[in-house]
């Protein structure tokens, strides 16, 4: 297997309010999305938004659960005062601050939101991986 991530599937309960919150935070839905699934453009790698029972019958697990779910999602960001504005921008748009903006023990900054279905965001400032300006991280080798 040649190592990438190309979609990052979200299950949603209500797929209108997610796709809403998720427009307000400034992304474009693509024209690709229909019926069920939404899909937006998130640099390098594609978001979508399908319901959460249907994704889990796709995947012939039980759609049940809650509570942490072993998986966050980061958007890293070019300068430390950045973290609270998108935390802020997020929470104006329906998301819940889950952690405020604070540095952080390995030397960055950052914060967490959840958005409408409870799918944690990392907002980071890491003075190590500043993203590009089309908010790439390219990693050391």
């Amino acid at each position: 297997m040649k190592p990438h991530v190309s979609i990052v599937t979200l299950g949603v309960s209500d797929l209108a309010r997610s796709r809403a919150f998720y427009e307000k935070l400034g992304f474009c839905a693509s024209s690709a999305s229909q019926g069920d699934i939404v899909f937006f453009q998130a640099g390098v790698l594609a978001l979508a938004l399908y319901p959460r029972t249907a994704l889990a019958e796709d995947a012939m697990v039980p759609a049940e659960g809650g509570g942490f779910r072993g998986l966050t999602l980061a958007h890293n960001v070019r300068d430390k005062a950045e973290v609270a504005a998108v935390l802020e921008e997020a929470a104006g748009a329906g998301g819940t601050i889950a952690k405020p903006a604070q540095d952080v023990f390995w030397g960055g900054h950052s914060g967490y939101f959840a958005d409408p279905d409870g799918h944690l965001w990392e907002v980071a400032w890491n003075p190590h991986l500043i993203p590009d300006a089309n908010g790439a991280v390219t990693l050391p080798p």
